[in-house]
């Protein structure tokens, strides 16, 4: 008989979708700028709605955004954001998208001054994973004073859609937190993935 594997509450009984999501990548070091990139869009559209709703929209928002090409997304026209304000495939929020748009160019920005907007970020929790032990997930928190630092340095840059319950949020799904539960099967393989590799000025 197999045995049924602990999963963080959260993921459990919504759809197939978001199972697959917390098995295989919440959690998980990110540490490229596509990955980045496309967290920073999907956090930010997330703002007030359901992860759900979003994750079960990434289809259509990886066809709206140019596959998550900051460089293209960042080029926009005004008329292509227009367009984007009738595709049914994603939250159609005009401030949503501008800020996508927006933030693109900003995230350029990043790169050009750090070399990476992932050692950006990474320098946030000096390059390393935050480990974290939680029995239960309602000891998780919902922001942190480094996701309150990272936000407000974002915010500072001219960033939108960056507070700091977003970029926490953002920190657990690009890995830069381990906030998977001790009894999750996923809590000691992204801990381990998180000790094989440093980036950035801490590597």
């Amino acid at each position: 008989m197999s045995k049924v594997k602990q999963r963080c509450p959260w993921s459990e009984g919504v759809s197939d979708v978001y199972l697959e999501y917390h098995d295989t990548e919440w959690g998980v070091p990110a540490y490229d700028d596509e990955t980045q990139f496309e967290f920073l869009i999907l956090e930010g559209a997330q703002a007030g709605l359901s992860w759900s709703t979003i994750l079960h929209r990434r289809e259509g928002y990886r066809k709206a955004f140019a596959e998550f090409d900051v460089v293209k997304v960042a080029r926009f026209s005004e008329n292509k954001i227009l367009r984007l304000q009738q595709d049914a495939g994603i939250v159609r929020n005009k401030l949503k998208i501008r800020s996508a748009v927006g933030n693109a160019q900003l995230f350029i920005g990043v790169q050009e001054e750090f070399g990476s907007f992932a050692d950006y970020i990474w320098g946030f929790v000096e390059y390393k994973p935050v480990q974290n032990r939680w029995p239960s997930q309602k000891q998780t928190p919902a922001t942190t004073p480094v996701s309150d630092a990272l936000s407000k340095d974002m915010k500072r840059r001219g960033f939108k859609f960056v507070g700091s319950l977003i970029m926490y949020a953002h920190m657990q799904a690009t890995g830069l937190v381990n906030d998977h539960v001790e009894g999750c099967f996923r809590h000691k393989p992204c801990k381990a993935l998180g000790q094989q590799k440093v980036i950035g000025k801490g590597g």
